[in-house]
């Protein structure tokens, strides 16, 4: 997931005038640029009352407590936590009278292979009459997709590519004149723009695909390399290194290939700041003029003179995991479709810290699901059904890489071009009512028009977002949607407290990515102040009403990357 939530209201005799205009968003979009302006947060700062809806910080509070308590086992894909999670979402959602899939089933199966790696302790680099021995965890995290038993990488000429990006939108290309084939490549993390020198690489600090991990696996791919190891440098990435090693030692879920992962990297992995330095030391070479030069048009990368060795012994399993799946029918377009979404999973059972062991992931992302189950009460306790159908989709395998959401958008259950929406929820906050509501991707969609509007009518201002460095927009199940056409919007509020301010909520950010995210402390507590989570769930409640009332789609904006498969997907219709 990426990060965080508040309280208010939109009443019912609002409902009529709720996005007014919204149909008619295109002829009236902002530029871009405005697009991306800070509104001027409201001065008024009391609070609007809730009605009786069937949405409560209660409920929110209730549901996060049993997915997230010990019993769970940290809601791990392939283990009993799984069992006990998707058996949860599926039974809440029959008692509020929801349908099955289209298929009759609560479940879409979702097969994945789990490759449990145990790199050596050590792995070797050597060459130029060096050698360099790095420790696992302490220095680095090797896995492999490839689904054999033993993966071996033998003097593997390392080189290192800058970014390890082929953008050529922005006249980019880290590969040129490097012949990388059966060699390992070592790259930065993020993207070109994030080091903030040139404000016109790229997207500047906001950072774009190619700042994602797994777009650099796929790029080392296509050009033969045998493996890739991404130099982790904690601000950049957003995360500390024990959220490297938390997410990625022991077992990792993967998607099922034809070819069992054989056209795959053999090694993808992290490794230190500190242990690149000395890499490049050991090399030679100077990592702060290396880095230096790789945010600069026209680098080049260069040969380390080193090679690696290192060997991972693996378990393989193939087995299916499950999205949890309810709908509640449209009454007169039935075939058109919103569909929220959460992810159920977080990291299990893992190495203890300060004595638990269990990652039980409240905020991330049992707090998600319970906004789920909420807006789901909603719509099952309104009097008016909605017109258009209400999907609600719990994904598998988020925190292993958006895999339940990305196997869902490559067989999806309902047609994407009759897909009016998705609408997820990672992360909602225990802090109180919040002023703001933080939308992540600020720009793409029509849907920002709807969540201004329903942010207004809880006397809330909108945000685009504030770091967005950490490419949260890639980080989350909506971008699996965006991928296929389908306008997606991820928004909470995330960054002004309506009772403590700004401050309150940076500090509260910094506490739990530095000693909650990832990490066995991510627990529900009982004091949490719901409130927020409450706003933001009946906000997102009454976009989508909104939406189930209209005839029309909303749009991807002018300039979006993803507005050419969604023009295609609806013309096709």
């Amino acid at each position: 997931m990426r990060l965080f939530t508040l309280r208010g209201w939109l009443v019912p005799a609002a409902a009529g005038l709720l996005l007014a205009g919204c149909q008619s968003q295109n002829s009236s979009s902002e530029t871009a640029t405005a697009d991306r302006r800070t509104e001027t947060a409201p001065t008024d700062t009391a609070s609007v009352p809730a009605p009786a809806d069937g949405i409560t910080a209660s409920l929110i509070g209730q549901h996060i407590k049993v997915l997230a308590s010990d019993d769970f086992q940290g809601r791990r894909p392939f283990t009993a936590g799984e069992e006990k999670a998707t058996a949860y979402l599926a039974t809440e959602f029959k008692k509020l009278g929801l349908q099955p899939g289209p298929d009759g089933s609560y479940f879409q199966a979702v097969p994945l292979v789990e490759i449990t790696g145990t790199p050596d302790p050590t792995a070797t680099v050597a060459g130029n009459g060096k050698s360099l021995t790095l420790k696992y965890r302490d220095d680095y995290m090797f896995l492999t997709e490839r689904e054999q038993p033993t993966v071996e990488i033998k003097n593997s000429p390392l080189v290192f590519a800058g970014y390890g990006v082929v953008a050529p939108e922005y006249k980019w290309d880290d590969y040129a004149g490097l012949d990388v084939k059966g060699k390992t490549v070592v790259v930065l993390i993020n993207d070109p723009g994030n080091a903030g020198n040139d404000t016109t690489l790229f997207k500047g600090k906001a950072m774009t695909y190619y700042g994602r991990w797994g777009y650099k696996y796929e790029e080392a791919m296509r050009h033969g390399a045998t493996g890739l190891l991404i130099i982790h440098d904690t601000k950049p990435a957003s995360y500390p290194w024990t959220v490297v090693q938390s997410s990625n030692g022991g077992a990792k879920l993967h998607p099922q290939t034809p070819d069992h992962g054989a056209s795959k990297l053999a090694v993808e992995g992290w490794i230190t700041l500190d242990a690149a330095k000395r890499l490049f030391t050991a090399a030679g070479q100077n990592y702060e003029e290396a880095y230096t030069a790789a945010n600069k048009p026209g680098f080049r990368g260069k040969a380390f003179g080193l090679n690696l060795s290192t060997t991972l012994h693996n378990k393989i399993t193939l087995k299916a995991s499950k999205n949890v799946v309810a709908v509640l029918p449209g009454t007169t377009r039935p075939q058109e479709y919103i569909i929220y979404t959460a992810h159920w999973d977080h990291l299990g059972i893992g190495k203890p810290i300060a004595g638990d062991s269990i990652y039980n992931g409240a905020l991330d992302n049992a707090s998600g699901c319970a906004g789920l189950l909420t807006i789901a009460n909603g719509f099952a306790q309104a009097k008016q059904k909605p017109a258009r159908s209400i999907v609600f989709l719990a994904v598998t395998g988020e925190e292993q890489g958006l895999l339940g959401s990305a196997y869902y958008a490559a067989h999806p259950l309902y047609a994407p071009a009759s897909t009016v929406a998705n609408i997820n929820m990672d992360g909602l906050l225990g802090f109180g009512p919040m002023r703001d509501l933080t939308i992540t991707g600020y720009g793409q969609s029509d849907l920002d028009d709807y969540a201004r509007a329903a942010a207004k009518e809880q006397n809330r201002y909108v945000l685009p977002d504030q770091h967005p460095e950490t490419g949260s927009f890639y980080r989350s199940d909506h971008f699996s949607f965006a991928k296929i056409g389908v306008p997606a919007l991820y928004a909470k509020g995330e960054f002004d407290s309506r009772l403590r301010g700004k401050a309150f909520i940076e500090e509260r950010r910094k506490d739990f990515e530095a000693k909650r995210y990832h990490q066995p402390a991510d627990e529900y507590d009982p004091q949490w102040n719901l409130r927020g989570a409450e706003q933001d769930a009946r906000l997102l409640f009454r976009i989508g009403q909104q939406l189930a009332s209209e005839t029309t789609f909303p749009q991807w904006k002018a300039g979006s990357e993803f507005k050419a498969t969604r023009d295609k997907s609806r013309a096709g219709k």
